[in-house]
């Protein structure tokens, strides 16, 4: 790995999120605020969605949305995050083939350490790169970038039923460096809009090399009664989320599965435990796989 090399002249990307003026709150109760604002990447003005917990933030999670959806569609799987003491980003942007340019910016910007959260709310170190769909690849090439740079606080990957792009298994490999980096997984049945679940060859291959290197850093498991593309989206999708897919809309327990597992797992990368209860053995999980709910990734 590269030394670090993250000051403030990476590139012209690394500038403050600004308009502060226009901050508008979306959402607010007791475990925090929602905040939508500005944020400037190379030049170019985003809407960008700010969680921020009512606690001291143990980490922020780069949190993207998929193709033609935006950062609304995510609002409570991200509000679910922010709950367990999370600072949570999300960028509205074209997630056309994951975006890789947009990401690299975004990468640079977090590893300058000059970006800001509204209120002119520093950002605590640690990171975890997620996203859904086309925004999981767009997820990787952040955490893949943010390795390249040297940033030393990247503690790992969370990815809702990922669309694969050129690059993807490279990105995984960067990330979890066999295993000394968690990457974690929740996916639907096979269905046109995850082009048929195109990231399990790259999912499987991150899981053989963290096993053959003594690691247990890779967890996938796939939703299995009645899943859809969009049950990350969950109470915050539409017709169009889910018709497209020529899916129904995403049936509650999937969704709450897939938020507590997702909690549960991006927890642990930030506080750096083991919650046991959802990986292999444990309670919550078993649960889930016994009652045909769900399988580990083949």
């Amino acid at each position: 790995m590269k030394s670090p090399v993250y000051p403030i002249f990476l590139t012209t990307a690394l500038l403050f999120s600004t308009a502060h003026a226009a901050d508008k709150v979306v959402y607010s109760g007791a475990e925090g605020e929602v905040i939508n604002t500005q944020l400037t990447l190379a030049g170019k003005s985003y809407s960008a969605d700010w969680y921020l917990p009512s606690t001291t933030a143990v980490g922020v999670m780069s949190y993207q949305h998929g193709y033609s959806r935006n950062c609304g569609h995510h609002r409570n799987t991200a509000i679910n995050l922010m709950r367990q003491g999370m600072m949570v980003l999300c960028v509205n942007a074209s997630m056309q083939g994951g975006n890789p340019a947009l990401a690299g910016q975004l990468a640079e910007l977090i590893a300058s350490r000059n970006l800001l959260a509204p209120g002119y709310r520093p950002l605590p170190a640690p990171v975890v790169v997620g996203g859904h769909s086309a925004g999981g690849h767009f997820a990787t090439e952040v955490g893949r970038r943010l390795v390249e740079l040297g940033y030393p606080y990247l503690k790992g990957a969370m990815l809702f039923d990922p669309v694969a792009q050129s690059g993807f298994t490279n990105n995984l490999m960067a990330i979890s460096q066999s295993g000394q980096r968690p990457v974690m997984a929740v996916t639907a049945n096979s269905n046109l809009c995850n082009l048929y679940n195109n990231a399990y060859g790259a999912l499987r291959q991150v899981q053989q090399l963290s096993v053959a290197a003594g690691n247990s850093n890779f967890m996938g498991v796939q939703l299995t009664a009645s899943s859809t593309h969009v049950d990350a989206e969950g109470d915050n999708t539409d017709f169009g989320g889910y018709a497209a897919c020529f899916n129904l809309a995403p049936k509650t327990a999937n969704v709450t599965a897939l938020r507590t597992l997702s909690s549960a797992w991006v927890n642990d990368m930030f506080r750096g435990g083991r919650n046991l209860a959802v990986y292999p053995d444990g309670a919550t999980l078993n649960s889930l796989i016994g009652s045909g709910k769900a399988k580990l990734i083949p």
